[in-house]
């Protein structure tokens, strides 16, 4: 990876905003403090009672961030809903009809794993609208969050694994169409492949894949994303932690990026009910912490999703959420501290 080096300020001027540029031997990040997070819990998910997909999770995890002061109480927002334009670039026309108007068969609700309800296509039109949003934000302040997003295994016809839509293409694709972009780099950390995304993708070379998953976990027919690294159960965090950095420079040198969207899944944890990769807290703290430094270093914006997590414990789950939107403060403050000296 080789960086562009600038001697004196004057020759900053033209830079967007986030970007990281060298001044003899100091990194100096010119980012804005902001910190936009976007979230969609108020939007109801009915389920029910006992149902395995753990819905309290989002409406905590901003309820940690309130009582943390993360941000500013502004900062914490509501997206406007992902348009018809948005979905159907990425989605089968005749698929979203019938997803809005509850026309699914059985067969099609029990492959996602979540009944089909108005509200539920509400849901995910605003979680769809939300990684949009964090888009659009990360390119203008570096770092923006969707305390929600993620939803990987969505086809373009068809839904699967608890999700209907693929907000991360949509997000993608929108970039693209309002010419905010050109490549952008996709880096799934969610411990299951992010099969619907390869698959929508397989044939566009302006937004490349990279999933790190379990070789044994759903889904049980992977896709060919641009980058796969499969890892057996039980992996642990030096294993996967390595695996991984290997995979960011591999992919950040095939991919001359533009913008990262980033699915920062909590289920790689030793105890989620999906999980098995066996990493610690410790260790997914260190992952996030690798992902951020690998994007600035790379001057890389970065859209940050939550992905999965079904944490035995459901607090442990909200933990680990936690410490991925710390991550990101912690990466904008040290940026605001660096533009501040200049």
């Amino acid at each position: 990876m080789s960086y562009r080096t600038y001697s004196s300020l004057s020759e900053l001027s033209d830079l967007p905003s986030f970007w990281l540029v060298f001044i003899p031997e100091t990194r100096v990040a010119l980012l804005d403090e902001i910190l936009k997070i976007y979230y969609t819990d108020t939007f109801a998910i009915p389920l029910p009672e006992n149902h395995s997909f753990p819905v309290a999770k989002y409406a905590l995890l901003r309820e940690r961030i309130i009582a943390a002061r993360i941000v500013a109480p502004d900062d914490l927002r509501i997206p406007e809903p992902a348009g018809d334009e948005d979905i159907l670039r990425v989605h089968d026309p005749e698929y979203w009809r019938r997803l809005q108007n509850g026309e699914l068969t059985d067969k099609e609700i029990r492959r996602v794993g979540l009944p089909w309800s108005p509200e539920i296509v509400i849901r995910a039109r605003h979680s769809a609208g939300a990684t949009l949003a964090a888009c659009r934000a990360a390119l203008q302040d570096g770092v923006a969050v969707n305390l929600g997003g993620g939803t990987h295994h969505a086809f373009s016809d068809r839904g699967q694994g608890f999700c209907w839509l693929n907000d991360t293409v949509i997000a993608a694709r929108a970039m693209q169409a309002e010419n905010r972009t050109r490549n952008i780099l996709i880096i799934d950390c969610d411990v299951h492949q992010g099969n619907g995304t390869a698959n929508i993708l397989k044939n566009d070379p302006s937004i490349f894949t990279f999933s790190i998953h379990g070789k044994n976990n759903f889904p049980f027919h992977k896709e060919n994303s641009d980058l796969d690294i499969a890892l057996d159960d039980g992996s642990g965090d030096e294993k996967y932690l390595d695996a991984l950095a290997a995979g960011l420079s591999r992919s950040l040198e095939a991919m001359q990026a533009d913008l990262v969207i980033y699915l920062a899944g909590a289920d790689p944890y030793e105890d989620d009910r999906y999980g098995r990769l066996s990493l610690t807290k410790e260790g997914l703290a260190a992952r996030d912490r690798l992902v951020f430094q690998y994007c600035r270093k790379a001057c890389l914006p970065l859209a940050v999703t939550m992905a999965g997590g079904y944490g035995r414990n459901i607090a442990d789950t909200v933990d680990i959420h936690f410490e991925t939107v710390a991550t990101a403060r912690e990466f904008q403050d040290r940026s605001a501290a660096a533009k501040k000296a200049l």
